[in-house]
């Protein structure tokens, strides 16, 4: 169908005679064939064009390049009288010798090449149907094509079907893919169906089938080798996932039905999957995993094999996020299909030689999946227990740390795995492992704590039955070692006076035993005691004390405080309410301790904590920075053996847990003037771990002592403001961890010093929707405790008039619970920020964590939509806008509830207003401490920064927004005392000017970015608007650039040469174009525009030689870029007036060097540099 433009009527053809043979004629041959038409029009025209025809085998010779032939070609046609019918009759008869049409179809070449035989011609006709130059009726050749799709073998269907969108417009695209589906696919279906379902159901399974066929070919158009086509389908599918169109049951439902046919397209599967699982979306990555356990159970040993080795490629790239999600598949793959992946145990086990950049939890999670597979399967394990036992024995056996570690991880889940055994031979195996694990780590203190804290987990996991020989093996050891008889003399070589402290009896006291501990980190010791401390009275004199002294006491809290977080996790999951109210009380105890562990470490820069976690590298890299200074080699070690000496715990026969004097440590601890010391959120890894399961502790309240203590007299023990801080920072640094940050996805180029995951291992042991959902569960509480908080600064401002710094306010207690309020918002924040709430798999998850933020407010109402839940939540947090104390509190509010407006499908306008007026009430408003102080330092400009820029992104106009700021708050402070604020925005001060012009110069240069671009097809009321817009933002720009007069300190100015640099950027690229089309019927407008903009810039030559007499490097950075858009203003400027003919109103001259006043300067240069004169453009 391909046909040429006709220069005459197809009435005035005349009729060519024939010569066409009959099968019963025979066929001439080639050479009388050749003779018989010498100079036919067909032969003449292609050869004067450039093509000449041969005989034989060899191909088409072409003289000329294709294109220039094309050209000649039309051009002898259209000259031609009896177009087309002549050369149409005389190709036909060319053609009909076979080796001249198959000549024809083949390339032509520049030279005579030879083509063997064998060819497939159908496939050689359909080539020449693509890309064709012009399609005289498609319709008639999309229908020819279903014809020969109806009738055709198989192999020539693919063909055809293939090249349908090589062949056909996009247009025709869509109704051909209906007819194939209709042809080809649906008959089948709808005839299973018609017998069970209705009309209705019929349709679902229309739509069902449309999503398969979607699925089978993206795959088919990643099969083509065109690297577009890849790339293409690549993309095509990431959106799908992505948006939930395509998804894990979909996927199923295409490989259990069409097996056969996704097995021809296994690589390109397997490459997707790869692909998938490399992404950075993590949105994506499941969906690739997916895509491997369909492969693994649908297809043959080869292709298991193929995906067993590429999944064991991911294990092995060292990227930390690739290399997790490989392990977790494997191991699901050998809980599902252990005989399958019994038979590829060889390439599992190559992961073993990566085991450098592999990380503890992954080590874990190797070795249990390489336990499961040599203990699973007996016909199949034998030799890989051999290789394992090998490998653990050797890395046991190494005196380098790390290796000692990966041996006792790998022998502690190989007991586990053996654990689970029921045969007799693997109690000997299990009992002499542990046997050469206890013996290899007798000689380090490190090495043993972590082979009891792996032992105490997999006890907590899995159920192990040699539990006799642990207990022997371990506890009476530890009893022999270090149990000793506690008399009324605590006499010894004790740095401190010793004394009993955190004692449940007092009475009993005498007459027990004492602990003597080397290093008190072990979780599988769930003993609950009185300890052996000094009077902390001592840390009131720390600086009287030596380093030696000052260092011994710093480790002694860091010992009793992990003992104590330890004894929270062994009791924290015990409902019974007098375990319930010690856990709180030794919660009290942690707060203390911790208090005058922060004086003693500001005391004692340079010191090095003991290690907590070993499970990791040393906790020398760990060390903050403040600390950095590290003690000598031996001191350490001497100072461990002193605290193993002193910290000593007691127990007496008929008591497990423990009772101190919080009332005498909360006495002390409020007469103890509040300083600011050193932040323990930096030693994070020196603390032991709180398990998830202490975070119940928040679901506590208040608890009653009357059946625990009948001399108190129902008195009862509250989870006081402190220990809802330590509760809510641990559960936030949790969140943050798990559902905050991503997994990388690519290796770092240099390796970090120091290991985020420390401190988090068993934390790891959940994945994020587990964690997710016991945060969840903690909703409610964490709801009580937030009304709570809202509740105090309710009543103290209901108190004191609205005061919250009146006389007889407890600073202290205002301050932990500012800090409870604002974590509080964190958590939330945090917890709605997760990026797997996107996915359409946690829609439920979703929905039940709104769900208890709008119960809070509309109790009855039940069976609710997503976008009512997120109305109501947001409506239910409002609420909390009246009582935020301080400026970081709101700022998380605010953001709280951005993140809540994302998840309302509709109203989306009502929610950006309502931020928007949030935050503009939160500017506006003057902030104080608790001491009566106005908030200052980084991190209240760091939150007015993130705020301000909120206010102005969500506002609807922020060219009026900006004005109103920098033309009316700011000329407030002019006048005004030094520490004065602007009246009509308190925030806005001296002091916080600087991110104030920031913020304003940064968005309105992304303000201008959005304007759209001009084009010469626009009408003149869109001309008119574009231009008023340019306009205010030109204005909004002088202002903030005059500014610079009055606040001319080098941050401000930095911060006006780099925005005003972008803001001219976009100007040139944006506003010029528009002034090109708008001069001659807005010539005022654009006249006004043009002399406001250059006051600006001419502000801004001052500026650059401002920075030359200065010589401040950090100002002149900035300077050639921005010369060099002032330059291209000028002469864009005159290329405007010369397209608009008013080339006469431009004058070119050189500015003067001045200073930011405008005053001129003599700038002396030296001798061999030239003087520079800035051009400038004037209007006239």
């Amino acid at each position: 169908m391909r046909k040429k433009k006709r220069s005459v009527d197809d009435d005035s053809t005349l009729d060519v005679p024939k010569s066409k043979k009959t099968k019963s004629s025979g066929r001439p041959t080639k050479s009388s064939l050749q003779d018989s038409y010498p100079d036919s029009v067909f032969v003449q025209f292609l050869k004067e064009s450039g093509v000449t025809l041969t005989a034989g085998s060899t191909a088409n010779e072409i003289a000329a390049d294709q294109v220039i032939f094309q050209k000649r070609l039309q051009q002898h046609l259209r000259k031609h009288p009896r177009f087309p019918n002549e050369f149409i009759s005389a190709l036909e008869t060319y053609i009909e010798d076979p080796e001249r049409f198959r000549n024809c179809l083949l390339p032509c070449v520049p030279s005579s090449t030879s083509h063997e035989d064998g060819l497939n011609v159908p496939r050689l006709i359909i080539n020449q149907l693509k890309w064709l130059d012009r399609i005289v009726d498609g319709k008639d050749l999309s229908s020819k094509l279903m014809q020969m799709v109806s009738v055709a073998p198989v192999e020539i269907q693919r063909d055809i079907i293939t090249s349908l969108p090589e062949i056909l417009e996009d247009s025709q695209h869509g109704d051909m893919a209906k007819e194939l589906l209709e042809q080809c696919v649906l008959p089948a279906v709808l005839q299973a169906s018609q017998s069970r379902m209705k009309s209705k159901a019929i349709i679902n399974v229309t739509c069902c089938v449309s999503q398969v066929v979607d699925l089978l070919v993206l795959f088919i158009l990643h099969s083509t080798n065109a690297n577009h086509s890849r790339r293409g389908a690549e993309r095509v599918l990431k959106v799908k996932v992505r948006k939930g169109l395509i998804q894990e049951n979909l996927l199923q439902k295409t490989f259990k039905g069409h097996a056969q046919v996704m097995r021809g397209y296994f690589p390109s599967i397997l490459a997707l999957a790869q692909g998938l699982l490399r992404s950075p979306d993590c949105f994506v990555v499941p969906f690739g995993g997916h895509m491997y356990k369909q492969a693994f159970t649908a297809f043959d040993s080869y292709c298991q094999q193929e995906v067993v080795g590429s999944l064991v490629t991911h294990a092995c790239s060292g990227v930390s996020g690739e290399v997790d999600v490989a392990l977790e598949l494997l191991c699901e793959l050998v809980s599902q299909k252990p005989a399958e992946m019994s038979q590829f145990t060889v390439f599992v086990k190559g992961i073993l030689d990566y085991m450098d950049n592999l990380t503890s939890q992954q080590i874990r999670r190797l070795f249990h999946l390489l336990s499961c597979l040599a203990f699973g399967q007996e016909q199949h394990g034998g030799h890989i227990q051999d290789d394992m036992h090998i490998v653990i024995r050797k890395q046991l056996s190494s005196t380098v740390p790390k290796y000692k570690r990966i041996g006792i991880i790998g022998a502690v889940m190989m007991v586990g795995s053996m654990g689970a055994c029921r045969y007799s031979l693997c109690w000997c195996i299990v009992m002499a492992l542990l046997e050469l694990v206890r013996s290899c780590s007798e000689s380090s203190p490190e090495a043993a704590a972590l082979y009891y804290d792996e032992l105490a987990n997999l006890l907590q996991t899995c159920k192990l039955d040699p539990l006799a020989w642990i207990g022997k093996s371990v506890l009476e050891d530890f009893q022999e070692d270090f149990i000793v008889d506690l008399g009324p003399d605590l006499s010894g070589p004790f740095v401190f006076p010793a004394s009993v402290m955190h004692n449940l009896d007092e009475d009993e006291s005498q007459g027990g035993i004492a602990i003597n501990l080397l290093i008190v980190s072990s979780q599988i010791l769930y003993t609950c005691c009185p300890l052996i401390l000094t009077d902390m009275e001592v840390v009131e004199k720390v600086e009287s004390l030596s380093k030696a002294e000052r260092e011994f006491l710093c480790s002694l809290l860091f010992y009793t405080i992990n003992w104590f977080r330890e004894t929270v996790n062994a009791f924290c999951k015990q409902n019974d309410p007098e375990m319930k109210m010690k856990v709180v009380t030794r919660i009290q105890n942690i707060t203390y301790l911790q208090s005058l562990l922060q004086t003693c470490l500001a005391a004692t820069p340079g010191y090095t904590p003991p290690q907590a976690n070993f499970d990791g590298e040393s906790a020398e890299g760990m060390i903050p920075s403040s600390s950095s200074a590290l003690p000598k080699k031996g001191k350490k070690g001497k100072s461990v053996g002193d605290i193993g000496k002193l910290i000593s715990l007691t127990t007496t026969d008929n008591c497990l847990l423990w009772q101190d004097h919080p009332e005498k440590e909360n006495e002390k601890e409020k007469e103890k003037d509040a300083k600011s010391g050193v932040s323990l959120s930096s030693y994070g890894p020196f603390f032991r771990e709180l398990d998830v399961e202490a975070l119940s502790v928040l679901q506590c309240g208040l608890l009653s002592r009357t059946l625990l203590d009948t001399e108190l007299h129902s008195k009862e023990v509250q989870l006081g403001p402190a220990e809802l801080l330590f509760l809510l920072e641990d559960m936030w640094r949790k969140l943050d961890f798990s559902l905050a940050s991503a997994p990388a996805k690519k290796a770092p180029f240099l390796k970090s010093k120091t290991d985020k995951a420390v401190g988090f291992a068993h934390l790891q042991q959940k994945n994020a929707k587990e964690f997710a959902t016991c945060c969840i569960e903690l909703l409610p509480t964490l709801c009580t405790h937030l009304e709570n908080c809202h509740n105090h600064f309710q009543t103290l401002l209901s108190e004191h008039q609205g005061v919250v710094d009146a006389p007889g306010v407890d600073v202290k207690e205002q301050q932990l619970m500012c800090s409870a309020y604002q974590l509080l918002l964190q958590v939330l924040h945090t917890t709605f920020s997760w990026a797997g709430f996107s996915g359409l798999e946690h829609r439920a998850l979703l929905k039940s964590a709104l769900g208890v933020l709008a119960g809070r407010l509309k109790e009855d109402e039940t069976d609710l939509t997503l976008d009512q839940l997120s109305r109501h939540a947001f409506e239910y947090l409002q609420n909390f806008q009246s009582t935020v104390p301080s400026l970081n509190t709101a700022l998380c509010l605010t953001q709280l509830l951005i993140v809540l407006s994302q998840y309302g499908g509709s109203n989306h306008r009502t929610y950006r207003e309502q931020i928007t007026s949030l935050a503009r009430r939160f500017l506006c408003q003057e902030w104080v401490t608790a001491s009566g102080e106005k908030e200052r330092g980084n991190k209240y400009n760091d939150a007015l920064q993130t705020l301000l820029s909120i206010y102005l992104e969500h506002t609807d106009d922020v060219l009026k927004a900006v004005e109103e700021i920098a033309g009316e708050g700011v000329p407030e402070l002019l006048n005004a005392a030094k520490d004065a604020n602007s009246r009509s925005w308190p925030t806005l001060n001296r002091q916080t000017f600087l991110v104030y012009y920031k913020s304003m110069m940064a968005e309105l240069e992304r303000a201008v970015r959005k304007i759209p671009s001009s084009k010469q097809t626009d009408n003149q009321e869109v001309q008119s608007e574009k231009l008023l817009t340019w306009n205010l933002a030109v204005r909004d720009f002088h202002i903030l650039i005059n500014l610079v007069k009055m606040f001319d300190s080098r941050p401000v100015l930095t911060v006006c040469l780099k925005y005003g640099r972008l803001f001219l950027e976009s100007f040139l690229k944006l506003g010029m174009p528009l002034l090109d089309y708008s001069f001659k019927k807005h010539k005022e407008d654009v006249q006004s525009l043009l002399k406001t903009i250059q006051l600006s810039t001419r502000q801004l030559h001052h500026m650059c030689g401002h920075s030359k007499i200065r010589q401040d490097t950090g100002l002149t950075n900035h300077v050639p870029a921005l010369k060099k858009n002032l330059e291209q203003f000028v002469y864009r400027v005159k290329a405007m007036l010369t397209l608009n003919h008013c080339q006469e109103a431009f004058w070119l001259g050189n500015l003067k060097n001045r200073d930011l006043k405008v005053r001129w300067k003599n700038v002396a240069m030296p001798r061999h540099k030239k003087q520079i004169h800035y051009k400038d453009a004037l209007l006239q």
